[in-house]
């Protein structure tokens, strides 16, 4: 696991979620710094890492605490200041074989603004490699690593965040929450909405179409993993993703939401849809985010 430090006490509140992860799965962690071309002496009014020198001493520190005790922890400083955080990060996902980036929403290597839309998206679009982002967490936070939700549309491409949520499923012996949310008159989708305009009664018998369909489709997928020895529960949801998604998070407790994003251009589209930063903005929920590629 790949965790991008800045200095800041904001970037370091992913640690502790890390170490518990770390321990769970049995997996290596890498503290990693990106030196940036003219750094800021603060972030968001915190401290932030200004040289390797620096970097190397707070990195060989932080390895080395009772957080990361047992745990195989490495670290590595990219001295060469660097414009892009977010493609240094993403390079040195796949030049030291990481399998997972672990950043805070609000704090990271390297940039000014909220990770969230910037550096987290550009490394997502990057690569394949899966990016769990996490709010500041509160002192004395632990990950219980019990209950995933994880969000579906019917689109076998996005089922790739299954992989991903029932491996770590059977290692946590946590239990899957699938869940689609399906629109209505108040939330159907753009392309939709001339039909509901001049056919209302046609609308609304297509939407009550997809009901069904939906169930048999979670039904299909439950019945799948829970072959694999895992507790599976589903429902689905009127209203918009981004609405359905931290509200079923909410009802049924989950410590986890794990969702599938496109590629680069899908990314992008995805994110100017705004369902993770929806997501993000209201739920502290930790959220796993699967690239998937087409």
């Amino acid at each position: 696991m790949l965790v991008p430090l800045d200095g800041s006490p904001m970037a370091e509140s992913v640690l502790t979620a890390a170490a518990q992860l770390a321990r769970k799965i049995s997996a290596s962690v890498t503290l990693i710094h990106v030196v940036e071309k003219n750094p800021p002496d603060k972030i968001h009014g915190q401290m932030h890492l200004t040289n390797a020198q620096q970097a190397d001493e707070y990195l060989r520190a932080t390895a080395s605490s009772d957080i990361f005790r047992g745990i195989d922890v490495r670290f590595h400083v990219h001295e060469a200041g660097v414009r892009d955080v977010s493609q240094s990060i993403h390079d040195h996902t796949e030049e030291l074989g990481q399998d997972l980036v672990i950043m805070c929403t609000h704090g990271s290597s390297g940039f000014r603004g909220m990770i969230f839309g910037s550096i987290a998206q550009q490394v997502i679009s990057f690569g394949n490699v899966p990016v769990l982002l996490m709010t500041p967490a509160a002192e004395n936070f632990k990950f219980k690593f019990e209950n995933f939700l994880v969000p579906l549309d019917g689109n076998p491409d996005h089922e790739r965040s299954l992989a991903y949520a029932s491996a770590l499923a059977r290692v946590c012996e946590a239990k899957i929450h699938l869940l689609i949310a399906i629109p209505h008159f108040v939330s159907m989708s753009g392309e939709l909405t001339p039909t509901n305009r001049f056919l209302p009664a046609t609308t609304a018998k297509m939407m009550d179409m997809l009901v069904p369909d939906a169930e048999e489709y979670l039904l299909r997928l439950k019945t799948k993993i829970e072959s694999e020895g895992i507790e599976v529960a589903t429902s689905t949801s009127r209203s918009k993703p981004g609405t359905a998604i931290p509200k079923t998070a909410k009802s049924i407790k989950a410590d986890l939401i794990v969702l599938a994003t496109h590629g680069k251009k899908g990314t992008e589209a995805f994110w100017s849809g705004s369902v993770a930063p929806k997501i993000s903005k209201s739920s502290k929920i930790p959220l796993l985010l699967v690239p998937v590629r087409e």
